[in-house]
Order: structure tokens, then C-alpha cells, then sequence
């Protein structure tokens, strides 16, 4: 039997939303600083340059960095079931202001899913995303 093991890098960056009809004060734009951390779960590489890794942490940095910071970075992610944050990315767009359009409602569960899911697309061994909303306040996803 494989010993399994686990590593974990972690990104930041800053995004720009609002929770359409929410009941409280996030119903208007603000912005959060993000601490992204990305779970990799796996066996060791048993041979050849990445002998006794689960995975090169350089590697996964330049994956996380085109796929989700780069994207997302110093971004407005709104929900384009929204009417309404469809009108404010709008005139964010004809402003040239950058924008990142999403299915869902743009809540720190449901980003740190789609980031999981981003991820999982590029064959990585991930096992759990982690995503801080601020100092105080993270959602974990893992499937």
C-alpha cells in the first residue's frame, strides 16, 4: 500500500463583487483581499525529476496563476444571471475595467467550487480548495 501525502500552496489576490438581493450589507460593491489555498493529495513521484514529490510547487504555481489569479485578479466577478451585476460589469467593461462573468452567485462557497473545479480540469490531484474572504472568515470545498 501507497503512503498518500498532501501539500498545499497558497495565492492571493483581490476581487470586486455584490450579492444581488442579499439581505445585508454585501448587497453592495465591495471588495475582498482572497487567500486562495490549493490541497494537492497523492502518492509520491516514484522516479525521473519530480522523484519524491506530489507535485512541483513551481508547477502548480504557474497553473493557478493562468487558470484562477490571473483571470481573477483585481477583477468585478458577477453572477450573468443577475440583471443587475450584468449592468454594473457593463459599464466596467466600456470603462475598460477588467471583469470575470460566473453562473452563480458569487459567494465565497460557490467561488472556491468553480476554482476546485477550474482546477480538477488541468488532471491536478486536488483534494481541497480553501478560500479566506478576510482574515476571520474561509470556505473549504472538497467534493
Amino acid at each position: 500500500m501507497s503512503e498518500t501525502f498532501k501539500i498545499t500552496k497558497e495565492f492571493r489576490f483581490e476581487i470586486a463583487h455584490l450579492l444581488d438581493g442579499h439581505d445585508g450589507k454585501c448587497q453592495n460593491l465591495h471588495g475582498h483581499g482572497y487567500v486562495l489555498q490549493v490541497e494537492l493529495t497523492d502518492i509520491l513521484c516514484s522516479e525521473g525529476p519530480k522523484e519524491g514529490m506530489v507535485f512541483d510547487f513551481g508547477d502548480l504555481k504557474e497553473i493557478v496563476e493562468q487558470e484562477i489569479v490571473l483571470p481573477m485578479d483585481h477583477s468585478f466577478i458577477y453572477d450573468t444571471r443577475s440583471e443587475r451585476e450584468s449592468k454594473i460589469a457593463q459599464v466596467l467593461i466600456e470603462c475598460h475595467s477588467k471583469v470575470y462573468g460566473v453562473p452563480f452567485r458569487t459567494t465565497a462557497e460557490l467561488i472556491a467550487q468553480h476554482i476546485f473545479k477550474r482546477l480538477k480540469q488541468n488532471n491536478l490531484p486536488i483534494s481541497a480548495v480553501r478560500l479566506w474572504e478576510s482574515a476571520h472568515s474561509f470556505c473549504e470545498y472538497r467534493p
